[in-house]
């Protein structure tokens, strides 16, 4: 029997209610949709920030019903689990065991499952590609009870569509992913503090052949002199032979984090034109040198805002909107100072604001978001329509570049703008799931 529950995404703008349907198992049928629902969607630990993992007047799969590890080869490092398996859960597994994930996002709290459904980037792009580049195989259950078991190989163009794919083509139950091996579960880390645009560039050209992660904090606020300027952090997996001085003190191997939660969605966002401002110019200044080297856990290198749980309660009860776009290398500098002016012009924005650079490694899905260029990733407070004025401008600046917007972090794009990023979305549709769909897709799709 289906349960009706109100159900968000990240960015906590939307809250539709859903008709919830139960999963026995990854051996049993799709539940029959209940009456009123035309469709149903899986949806993951609810990490996607906009709607792309809703699905308002139909129904929902809750995926984490599907949690269970399969088998583990600790001398290959190929693991076998469920689609709602999380990345933490991987890790905690994992890690004492030498092995680490291949890709990961900026959570650890995603499910396999939407990891693939949404190709997720990480640091490391430049080297690794996303993460379907190492998902050896899965699963894929349609509503007409058929079964794929998809990879490079094997039901290619299933494989294709459903990487990226945004849970449209079915439901994952299981998938098989390459990990990679690691000595120990440290970081050798460096954050360098750069005042420019081209700083970012010439830092990230430099790092790349020799850094496996790269990343960079940049400042949204300010205009001028100040426009372009962050803290860019690199670092590797550190290797078996080291200082044992260098190991932090106070932090076990494996030992759990200290985390903190949010305990209550203040009645207004605590993000404001002022605060920002403030919190970016300490941030900014927060290290004393331009150059600071260390070691640290994976944890803080990896998921900074995982310590700090339901951290997207600050920004109020009407929720946050996420803007991510790609460039092309060729207009990567030029765009992205334009996003930057418009931006701090506006007097909008946040203090979580990424740039970084994807690689060349190509992704395998259709829909896949990374493409060679420069990525950049920004919160903003819902304010209505003044906001959505700023993203209009943001999109023009975008579309003209050859640029594309991140499904899995959009609320509001448009059809033009999505299929002009997405060329492949017309050959995307014949895989489409008759019994699924989301409200991401019928808006972009201009369905009613």
């Amino acid at each position: 029997m289906a349960v009706t529950s109100s159900y968000t995404s990240w960015g906590r703008v939307l809250r539709p209610e859903h008709e919830l349907l139960p999963l026995a198992s990854r051996h049993a049928a799709l539940p029959a949709l209940p009456d009123g629902s035309a469709t149903m969607l899986p949806y993951g630990n609810g990490r996607s920030y906009g709607d792309s993992n809703l699905n308002p007047g139909g129904a929902l799969l809750p995926g984490r019903q599907l949690d269970r590890f399969i088998a583990f080869d600790p001398s290959t490092g190929v693991l076998r689990c469920e689609a709602g398996v999380l990345l933490s859960e991987i890790l905690r597994l994992v890690v004492p065991q030498g092995w680490f994930l291949p890709v990961t996002p900026g959570t650890q709290f995603v499910t396999v499952g939407g990891a693939i459904a949404n190709d997720v980037h990480g640091k490391n792009h430049h080297v690794a590609g996303s993460f379907g580049n190492h998902v050896r195989c899965f699963e894929l259950l349609r509503s007409d009870g058929i079964r794929r078991v998809c990879s490079l190989t094997e039901h290619a163009d299933w494989f294709a569509a459903t990487v990226g794919g945004l849970g449209l083509t079915g439901l994952i139950t299981w998938a098989e992913v390459q990990l990679r091996r690691v000595a120990n579960p440290f970081m050798v880390t460096e954050s360098i503090r750069f005042r420019s645009l081209e700083e970012f560039f010439e830092l990230s050209a430099a790092s790349e052949a020799d850094h496996e992660y790269t990343v960079s904090w940049i400042d949204c606020a300010f205009g001028g002199k100040r426009l372009g300027r962050g803290l860019f952090n690199r670092g590797n997996h550190a290797p078996a032979a080291m200082e044992t001085a260098w190991v932090p003190r106070g932090l076990a191997q494996g030992g759990d984090p200290h985390t903190r939660t949010v305990p209550i969605t203040p009645p207004l966002s605590l993000v404001n034109s002022l605060s920002l401002k403030s919190f970016n110019t300490l941030y900014f200044h927060k290290q004393r040198r331009d150059v600071v080297s260390g070691m640290q856990h994976y944890r803080p290198f990896f998921y900074p805002l995982d310590a700090l749980l339901e951290w997207n309660r600050i920004y109020g009860p009407r929720g946050f909107y996420q803007y991510q776009c790609a460039i092309p290398p060729e207009r990567a500098l030029k765009a992205t100072r334009a996003l930057l002016e418009a931006i701090s012009a506006s007097g909008m924005g946040s203090f979580l604001a990424v740039l970084k650079q994807f690689g060349a490694p190509a992704s395998h899905g259709m829909l896949s978001f990374p493409m060679p260029g420069t990525t950049l990733a920004l919160d903003f407070p819902n304010q209505g329509p003044r906001l959505h004025k700023l993203f209009e401008a943001l999109d023009r600046i975008v579309l003209e570049a050859g640029g594309r917007l991140y499904p899995a972090k959009d609320g509001r794009m448009g059809a033009a703008l999505f299929k002009a990023g997405y060329p492949r979305w017309s050959e995307f549709t014949s895989y489409v799931d008759p019994r699924f769909s989301s409200g991401f897709w019928r808006r972009v799709m201009e369905q009613a």
